[in-house]
Formats: C-alpha cells, sequence, structure tokens
C-alpha cells in the first residue's frame, strides 16, 4: 500500500504555526537567538535537517564566544532582578508559561516529530510530562525554598537533543521557580525550533530565559566557566561530558553532569516471561534513544532458551517507519514504536559498530531489515535502524562497553551471580539496572553490588521526577542528584555547612543518596 503524509503534518504547515505563533522569534523562517530579552538576528547560519526523511527544515544563527559571552552578562544582570522577586510573582510568571505552553501542546509534539524523529504518542508524553512535572514543582516550592535563596548567578544549561522538553524546558522552569535566571544552548542535532517556541512563549510570561544556538566546542568555554555563571546542568555523553567536568576544575561552580551508562537487566532465576515481555517491548520506545534505556541482558545460561523463546517475539513486533505516514491522510498518526535515529551519521556509526562486533565475534540472533518499516514512497531512509540483536559481543568490540543508543541490543550469557553483577558493571557505571529473579530478596542482596543509581526488581527504572531524586554511579554522573527536593536544593544555597547529596570526590562530606 503507499503511504502519504497526515493532513496538516507537512512540515510547511508545522513551520507555519511556528512562525504565527511565535513571529519574534523567527526572521524570513530563519530561527532567532534570545539574547538579552531580544529576539536577534546574529551568527552565522547553519542548516537545521530532519532525520525523518532529510528535508532541510530551517537555519539557525549559530553565534560565537564574544556573543555568547555578552548573552551570559546579560543574563547575569537579569538574574540580580529575578532573584530578588517575590516567590508568589516568580510562581505566577511560571504558571502563565505553563499555560501558554499548555495551549500549543500539540504544535511543540509536532516540532518534536520533524526535528528529532519522535512518533507521536512519545512527542507529546515529552510535552506533557515537562508540562506536569513544572505544575507540582509550582505547589511544592514554598516548601522546598524555606530558607534557602537563589544562587549568584544564572544556570547554564546543556543538554542533548532527546528531550528538549521533560529535561531541557523542565528544568529550566524549576530553576526559574527557585529564582534563578536560565541560559539554554539548543542542541546541535536537533530541537532548535521546538525549544524557540517554548522560549518565546516563556518570555511572553516575563521569564529572565537566554536562548543560544553555537556548536559547543566554540561556546563550552563562556558556558561553563564565564564567571557570572551560577550553576551548569549538562545531559549527554560521557566525551563532551568529560570535558564540561574538566573545564569545572579548578573553579567552585555548582554542576550536575549527567553521562550515558550501560543500562542492563539481569536475568537469574526467572520465570514471569510474560511480565518481562511487555516491559521489554515498551522499552524499545524511541529507538533506545534515551540515558535510560536497557540495550544489554545478561542472563543466567540455563535460561537463555526460555528468554529467546520470549525476547525474539518481541523484538519482531516492534513498529518502525515515518512518523507522520498513514495510508489515507485522514487517518490518525502511527502507533510507532520509534522512528529514525537523530541523525543519517549516527545510524551509520551505528551499523559499524554492529558490522564490528559480528567480526569479532558476536552472534547475529536477529536483523531486522528496512523493509519491514512504514516509509513513505521514495522516502530517504538513511536515518533508519532496524532492531538488531547480538549475543555474546567481543570485549574489544564498542558495543561491549558502551551504549548503542539505537535499536541494537546485546545479550551475555553467565553462569554465577558473581559473573552477572560484573556483565551488568561493564559501563564503570550506570543511571539504572534491573533484575529480574523470582526471589525478590535475592535480588535485592544482589542490587546492592550493581553500580546504577537506581535498580528495579522485576521492572524497570527511569529518570522519574517529582518526588523522586536521580543521579548516576561511577562514571554516568558527576556533581549534584537532581530530581524532587534535591533539583531545587542543587539551583539554591542554604545553610553555609550544608551537604549537597551528589557524585562529589569528598564522599564523606557529600552521600550519595
Amino acid at each position: 500500500m503507499t503511504l502519504r503524509i497526515a493532513n496538516g503534518t507537512a512540515w510547511a504547515d508545522v513551520l507555519d504555526r511556528a512562525i504565527t505563533t511565535t513571529p519574534e522569534a523567527f526572521a524570513y523562517g530563519r530561527l532567532r537567538n534570545l539574547i538579552s530579552g531580544q529576539w536577534t538576528d546574529t551568527g552565522t547560519r547553519a542548516a537545521l535537517t530532519t532525520p525523518v526523511d532529510g528535508t532541510v527544515l530551517t537555519s539557525v544563527g549559530r553565534i560565537d564566544a564574544p556573543t555568547a559571552l555578552a548573552a551570559v552578562r546579560s543574563a547575569a544582570a537579569e538574574h540580580a532582578t529575578w532573584a530578588a522577586t517575590p516567590l508568589a510573582e516568580r510562581k505566577a510568571m511560571v504558571v502563565a508559561a505553563l499555560d501558554a505552553l499548555t495551549e500549543h501542546r500539540s504544535l511543540l509534539a509536532l516540532l518534536l516529530v520533524w526535528e528529532i524523529g519522535k512518533p507521536w504518542r512519545l512527542a507529546c508524553a515529552d510535552v506533557d510530562r515537562a508540562l506536569d512535572g513544572v505544575r507540582w514543582y509550582v505547589d511544592q516550592i514554598d516548601r522546598q525554598v524555606a530558607g534557602r535563596e537563589p544562587l549568584t548567578g544564572p544556570v547554564s544549561n546543556i543538554a542533548s537533543w532527546n528531550y528538549p522538553m521533560s529535561v531541557l524546558v523542565h528544568a529550566e522552569l524549576v530553576q526559574l521557580l527557585a529564582g534563578n535566571a536560565v541560559i539554554a544552548k539548543t542542541p546541535t542535532q536537533g530541537g532548535a525550533v521546538c525549544l524557540t517556541v517554548a522560549h518565546a512563549l516563556m518570555r511572553r510570561a516575563g521569564l529572565p530565559a537566554t536562548l543560544l544556538s553555537g556548536s559547543g566546542e566554540e561556546l563550552s568555554e563562556v558556558l561553563v566557566r564565564a564567571s557570572e555563571i551560577g550553576a551548569v546542568a549538562f545531559v549527554g555523553g560521557r566525551s563532551n561530558g568529560g570535558k564540561v567536568a574538566a573545564a569545572l576544575l579548578d573553579t567552585d561552580k555548582r554542576h550536575m553532569i549527567e553521562q550515558e551508562g550501560l543500562n542492563a537487566w539481569g536475568i537469574w532465576d526467572f520465570s514471569q516471561w510474560d511480565l518481562l515481555a511487555g516491559h521489554l517491548k515498551k522499552g524499545f520506545e524511541y529507538a533506545k534513544q534515551r540515558c535510560t534505556a536497557y540495550p544489554r541482558f545478561v542472563v543466567q545460561r540455563n535460561l537463555v532458551d526460555q528468554f529467546l523463546e520470549m525476547y525474539l517475539p518481541v523484538v519482531r513486533s516492534v513498529r518502525f517507519g515515518h512518523p507522520l505516514a498513514v495510508e489515507s491522510a485522514d487517518d490518525a498518526l502511527p502507533a510507532l514504536d520509534f522512528g529514525p535515529l537523530i541523525s543519517a551519521a549516527k545510524a551509520e556509526e551505528l551499523r559499524r559498530k554492529v558490522d564490528e562486533a559480528i567480526r569479532h565475534g558476536a552472534v547475529p540472533l536477529y536483523r531486522g531489515k528496512l523493509d519491514d518499516g512504514a516509509f513513505l514512497p521514495d522516502q530517504d531512509t538513511s536515518a533508519y535502524v532496524a532492531p538488531t540483536v547480538l549475543l555474546a559481543p567481543p570485549g574489544r568490540s564498542r558495543l561491549m562497553h558502551a551504549e548503542p543508543f539505537g535499536p541494537v541490543d546485546t545479550i551475555t550469557v553467565v553462569d554465577t551471580t558473581d559473573e552477572l553483577l560484573s556483565a551488568m558493571n561493564a559501563s564503570n557505571g550506570a543511571l539504572v539496572a534491573s533484575l529480574a529473579c523470582d526471589d525478590e530478596e535475592l535480588a535485592a542482596k544482589l542490587a546492592v553490588d550493581l553500580q546504577a543509581f537506581k535498580v528495579g526488581i522485576n521492572k524497570p527504572r527511569s529518570r522519574g521526577d517529582r518526588e523522586e531524586p536521580f543521579g548516576g554511579r561511577g562514571a554516568s554522573w558527576k556533581g549534584c542528584f537532581v530530581g524532587g527536593d534535591l533539583l531545587v536544593e542543587a539551583v539554591t544555597v542554604g545553610e553555609p555547612d550544608e551537604r549537597l547529596h551528589g557524585n562529589f570526590p569528598d564522599s564523606s562530606r557529600y552521600p550519595q543518596t
């Protein structure tokens, strides 16, 4: 059958809606930067391309370091005024921003579909999680900031492209509630249009937000080390996160540096296969392009046959393709598990890693085909990767120790619980891990030795927010933990001798949660 784009979702229509909604943020269809409270058409033009079908969406002005430094200094001046603003007024302006963002929820979600390839359902969930989460903080903020003060300067936010709303905008709005001006850098690989519209609505509500576009290499020195910056919040890979951490070594800046880790499911003395199948199917959402995805399964040898009997049908049932392709233009948007990876370059890199692992001895248990996906006629599919499963990745394979950030799973077979723990801890720290085990008491004992911040027993764990703190173990995290009250504590100051919760070198002073 021939597929087509659903009515009202073509990029030209979506961009027109964005410009009509926030015309101040665009110049002849191009994105502007938000500097000193004004939308400015500055910087070197760079094209923004969608991974969905390779279409050039628009362009953005990438600013240089001197321009970024001027923006930081302006944000610092705004910060002083905002920090002195009564909490009731701050809350009212944040609520006004939330109301405006809620009004334009469908636009923000469609922008995410086009910019980063999220299926419609997951794009809506990204927006909703941001708005619902911040509304919880609005209700809690009086208690959370009691006896605390804002930082001495604005919070600099450098986040990855995969969750522009529920991670980046969510964090900014909580930081604003706590009395801090905010600066955000648009991710280089995607999400800039959605973030531009969101920040225009936030700025209309009176919030002191700054939004900059530029290369991380060019702007990092300013956005991390500038003396005016009060704290740095980073979400991304270990390579870039390590550079940010190194740049902070000789400073005393607050920092929250969330990095990748190889999250693993351990399967030991387990029989509840139908329960696990449901969790694993959901785990393929957004092609596992998230920091809490589970791409590694460590399986007890005498359970491998039962595990594969359950697992392989789950992999074969995964639906992927163009997130806006339908049979009839009037049809509802498809309920896909995932669309493209963030770019054709990332897709090719992942394919090379798979080939490398197989050459070095990994066993290909399942290799899906792009022909199984739902695509438009003659569509560019270079950013898509079909589900793939490899058994026993060799030690020298990059897939053995690092997360693939795509729909590629690896399975390791073990004979003892010591081997189970060693294989699950292969990446020197992770954000989450889970154990599938009928004996929950045994699972709880094993969980103590897992190098993951959150461990689920017979269930997955997620980033979470609201009441639940979040962080990482080992190389997956550096600095303050966040989530719940800890997110507010990370960007406010209490008693001089207070003990922050986080991954700090002096763990006796800064205990983990």
